[in-house]
């Protein structure tokens, strides 16, 4: 059987087709992508897509139709999966050095096209759409949900991991009068933080979190620990520990896998968060044992599908109008990263997760939601 044979009889599974009519349909510009994806996986089939090989009117809904029917099963041991698990597996991918590259990669992109494509709040992370009708409204939403959680109170003092563009350390720092200390590894999300409301009490430095120091009432990290790797969750852990008041919270937010081991997909960790690992319970818990109290553990993965797809919304409409500029690729490389997680989200292959932690367990029990 050719490549394009199987390709096409493997999609079917999934009720996609290859030149059909519906929108979750798949068009083949260049032929050559078949033999890319048999030999390459999905690192080849988003490759592919980058370069403008194929098209797909509903690319979150082909996505979440593959994913559901265990379509990547197929592709899971494509020589480019193999390798991503095994560097993860046997070397430390996360080290401080390589802890900037997703600064280079991702996150240093403009700035105009981040402040377009995220909105005013500049919340990289998903959103909290309970009640909410806008991606406004579910990122304060979501903000607002955090400061509950946390218990903050006027005059604490509040440490944020990986704070991006500020949006949560300014949003603590106005609504609930606490001085906040925010970290970032991007130089171009510190320029921004710093540039914004300098009247609040706000500290922000351009570090790596295993160099903090001081004493902290909360500790909050949304959107980083997925940047921190299996081999350092325990000195990520012990780091937040040192420094969180022993009465203090901890809140830890970041997307989960259902596997075992976690993980990431070879061309997300290729092109838009290298060396990234999503957490899987299994392995976030054993790393939280005899380290915390695990006060509560949320999850409302599905609401990133929504998120997501405000995101790629407001990516294209800002692209079509010149708010920002980008070249046809990056383009085709956002609008593909945006939709896949969407569709990923949407089938519940993917999780968002907040959990609470406490150093001794809060006393009479801790009850905020």
């Amino acid at each position: 059987m050719n490549a394009k044979t199987l390709m096409c009889s493997t999609l079917e599974e999934a009720d996609i087709r290859v030149g059909g009519e519906r929108p979750w349909d798949i068009h083949v510009h260049d032929e050559r992508l078949y033999d890319r994806v048999m030999l390459r996986g999905t690192l080849g089939l988003g490759e592919g897509y980058v370069d403008g090989w194929w098209d797909c009117d509903a690319l979150d809904s082909m996505i979440c139709k593959a994913i559901q029917a265990r379509l990547e099963n197929r592709v899971r041991h494509k020589l480019p999966a193999l390798a991503s698990a095994l560097c993860h597996s046997l070397f430390n991918l996360q080290t401080v050095r390589r802890a900037r590259m997703v600064a280079e990669r991702h996150y240093n992109f403009s700035n105009d096209m981040f402040e377009q494509m995220v909105g005013p709040t500049m919340n990289y992370s998903c959103g909290y759409w309970r009640h909410a009708r806008t991606l406004d409204e579910a990122q304060n939403d979501k903000m607002e949900l955090i400061c509950r959680k946390l218990q903050l109170e006027e005059g604490m003092e509040v440490l944020d991991i990986g704070c991006g563009w500020g949006g949560l350390a300014r949003y603590m720092a106005e609504r609930r009068k606490v001085k906040v200390t925010a970290i970032t590894v991007s130089t171009e999300q510190a320029a921004y933080a710093r540039a914004k409301r300098p009247d609040l009490p706000i500290t922000w430095l351009l570090q790596d979190y295993r160099s903090l120091a001081g004493r902290f009432d909360r500790v909050v990290s949304v959107g980083m620990f997925e940047h921190v790797g299996p081999k350092n969750y325990a000195g990520f852990l012990d780091t937040v520990k040192r420094v969180l008041a022993p009465d203090g919270l901890f809140l830890l937010h970041t997307i989960g896998s259902n596997g075992r081991m976690g993980g990431t997909d070879p061309w997300i960790s290729k092109y838009i968060f290298p060396n990234g690992v999503i957490p899987s319970a299994e392995r976030l818990a054993a790393a939280l044992t005899n380290r915390y109290v695990v006060e509560d553990w949320h999850n409302f993965g599905a609401d990133y599908d929504k998120t997501l797809m405000a995101w790629h919304g407001r990516f294209e409409e800002g692209y079509a109008r010149g708010a920002f500029s980008c070249t046809e690729q990056v383009r085709r490389m956002f609008c593909y990263y945006l939709l896949i997680c969407a569709g990923a989200f949407r089938a519940r292959d993917l999780q968002l997760w907040q959990l609470v932690l406490s150093p001794r367990g809060v006393a009479g029990g801790y009850n905020c939601r």
